[in-house]
């Protein structure tokens, strides 16, 4: 191709669509728009020929901004509002949780119950603490005044709070993230987690100290694990989404729980401060056990009215988690 040749040829559409675009601030006939239209598709065609036949750096960087901008001023751009994040908060999140439902709370029971079993066989089995660790360190773990009593106020509350917070968040964008593997991996990173919980209820029960273990880990424990759970679920079903698409294709299928996913795990960081808050200031403050297991099962209450009757009614308007219509890539059909 002649550069030369096509400049000449073409020049004009081009002076003429950037003329166009600069009275676009005014009102425009409905000619001069039809053929503001008609000029941006013409020119992207030439951006096309000429990448592919005679690129030209200083002429392909003209037509790719003149390209950009009239592709503004003909598809519009749409900037992200106060009004989304509150639509996010108010419907998308908490439908999103709730439609996930399914496959969280079994979750939460079962996992619930393998730490129950778990915790009584280490706290009614010598054998098994004794390969946990030497019973003196045991002990040194168990007293007051111990590992896990000090576990909680080693640090500055704030950044104890920030450091909890970190890691759990941690621990929720892994669940989301491995669900891409079929969910095999949450199921581990699970159980890992319901081991340790049931090491720390074993021992202490143990030692006869259940009702110190669970003030401790009661007040952010229930909100925090809940967040865990809910990030399990999501990851949970975008694995099986890999099995089973539904209606749609595989591509489409994950593309959209994909961005489910993103939204939950900007929510349930929001949840995660919450708790990792909770943990720095509640859990090892001088509150009676009572008010700390309270401020935790306040929490946990209104996180789980949050999702079922904030997220409930959203689902039956027709909410699910995903981006607005208006915001979606459009779809190709595809035969059932």
């Amino acid at each position: 191709m002649d550069v030369d040749v096509f400049v000449a040829a073409h020049r004009a559409e081009w002076d003429r669509l950037e003329a166009l675009l600069r009275r676009r601030r005014r009102s425009l006939a409905g000619a001069e728009a039809d053929e503001l239209v008609s000029l941006y598709q013409r020119t992207a065609t030439h951006l096309s020929l000429l990448q592919s036949t005679a690129p030209d750096p200083a002429l392909v960087a003209r037509l790719t901004t003149l390209v950009a901008r009239a592709r503004s001023a003909v598809v519009g751009s749409r900037r992200a509002t106060w009004r989304d994040a509150a639509r996010f908060v108010t419907a998308g999140f908490p439908a999103a949780c709730y439609r996930t439902r399914h496959w969280w709370v079994p979750t939460a029971l079962v996992f619930t119950l393998v730490v129950a079993g778990l915790g009584w066989w280490i706290a009614h089995d010598a054998e098994v603490r004794s390969a946990i660790g030497a019973p003196a360190d045991l002990r040194e773990m168990t007293r007051p005044g111990g590992a896990y009593e000090s576990y909680y106020s080693s640090s500055h509350a704030a950044a104890f709070s920030a450091q909890v917070w970190t890691n759990n968040a941690q621990v929720a964008g892994m669940s989301l993230a491995f669900g891409a593997f079929l969910g095999v991996p949450v199921l581990l990173l699970l159980f890992q987690n319901a081991v340790n919980v049931a090491v720390g209820l074993g021992l202490m029960s143990s030692a006869g100290r259940l009702d110190v273990f669970l003030g401790l880990i009661l007040p952010h424990g229930l909100l925090e694990l809940t967040a865990v759970f809910v990030a399990a679920g999501v990851g949970m079903r975008l694995g099986w989404t890999v099995i089973d698409p539904g209606p749609t294709t595989r591509a489409a299928a994950l593309a959209r729980e994909g961005r489910v996913a993103i939204g939950m795990a900007i929510g349930l960081a929001g949840v995660l401060l919450v708790s990792g808050a909770i943990e720095g200031f509640v859990t090892p403050s001088g509150l009676p056990t009572w008010a700390r297991i309270a401020c935790g099962v306040a929490a946990e209450l209104a996180f789980l009215t949050y999702v079922f009757v904030l997220g409930r009614r959203a689902v039956a308007a027709g909410e699910n988690g995903d981006l607005a219509r208006a915001d979606q890539a459009d779809q190709a059909p595809v035969a059932a």
